[in-house]
């Protein structure tokens, strides 16, 4: 079924429904397999997208320039260093302009209050390419990751370890209870999502025949998942927790033992990368016959370019 999405905007998955999400699935399913069989389309020619980055990126700025540019537009990044954002101008005024001289963009960095000034004052569709609270790009390419797995979504099971209140675990949590996904936060209490919010996301898993489930017990909950997925220690702008974190992270590594405890010979290893290999995840892991994370960075191409399509067309 098709959606018209026009003019809209991906700040988080909250705004979207499950048809919704579903139809981005549908048509990044359709645009990976245009790539690999080379068939080479001009939907964004005469178009132009601005590329905001506050933070570094491997996979996002590939993604949105070489999804764009294939497709025949131009994409135009900007760093903090290139342009006044929130500087000697206001992020509403910066969003004004470049709205009259782009027809989309795209925001990764800090504070998810710019990326929703950026949607409100500029008049044309936003994307979240990550901020502190939410990463909802990078989720859409871990669901058709375990789609692509398992042939669907609904009643998978995947759980997250480590730090359960980063944008990671956040988002992961809404995609996996907008799509029917049984999602496990395995994580030390100190890093929990607040109250409010571990109840906001069980009542939509509950609207969608889904689980939530945290806990805090090193191990616990993994039986019978379908997909492990874990993330650095310590984001970007907390380098200083670094030593901290290791020190109440270390129990919840992601390793041989553990991808066993799942039950599963079929459980794969996902991370949004990048993974700081002996840390978060052993070597063994991540490189080894169950991990899929190499799918799912190239799947971040795929996704990027179907929400592009459906809400610039």
């Amino acid at each position: 079924m098709a959606f018209n999405l026009k003019g809209r905007c991906l700040l988080t998955l909250k705004d979207y429904t499950p048809q919704e999400i579903r139809y981005l699935l549908d048509i990044a399913k359709e645009v990976k397999a245009e790539r690999r069989a080379g068939i080479v389309h001009q939907r964004f020619l005469g178009k132009t997208i601005a590329l905001i980055f506050e933070k570094r990126s491997t996979r996002t700025r590939c993604a949105f320039e070489t999804a764009f540019g294939e497709e025949g537009g131009y994409p135009v990044f900007l760093s903090t260093d290139d342009i006044q954002l929130g500087a000697k101008e206001s992020i509403e005024d910066t969003a004004r302009v470049l709205g009259r001289m782009f027809d989309a963009i795209e925001f990764r960095g800090f504070k998810q209050s710019t990326v929703e000034a950026l949607a409100k004052y500029s008049g044309i569709p936003v994307f979240n390419g990550l901020t502190d609270e939410y990463h909802p790009t990078q989720v859409l390419a871990d669901l058709m990751t375990v789609e692509e797995e398992f042939g669907f979504l609904k009643g998978t099971k995947l759980v997250f370890v480590g730090d359960g209140r980063n944008n990671m675990a956040n988002t992961l949590a809404i995609g996996c209870a907008k799509m029917g996904m049984d999602y496990v936060i395995n994580s030390p209490k100190e890093l929990w999502p607040s109250d409010a919010y571990i109840n906001e996301v069980k009542e939509m898993a509950k609207e969608n025949g889904a689980t939530f489930t945290i806990t805090d017990v090193p191990g616990e909950g993994v039986d019978g998942a379908h997909a492990i997925y874990t993330d650095v220690w310590a984001s970007m702008g907390e380098e200083a927790k670094q030593k901290e974190r290791e020190a109440l992270l270390r129990p919840f590594q992601v390793n041989e033992d553990l991808m066993r405890k799942t039950g599963r010979d079929d459980t794969i290893f996902l991370h949004c990368l990048p993974a700081i290999k002996g840390q978060e995840v052993t070597l063994d892991v991540i490189e080894g016959k169950q991990s899929r994370v190499w799918d799912e960075a190239e799947n971040r191409k795929h996704t990027i370019k179907a929400v592009m399509l459906a809400t610039m067309l």
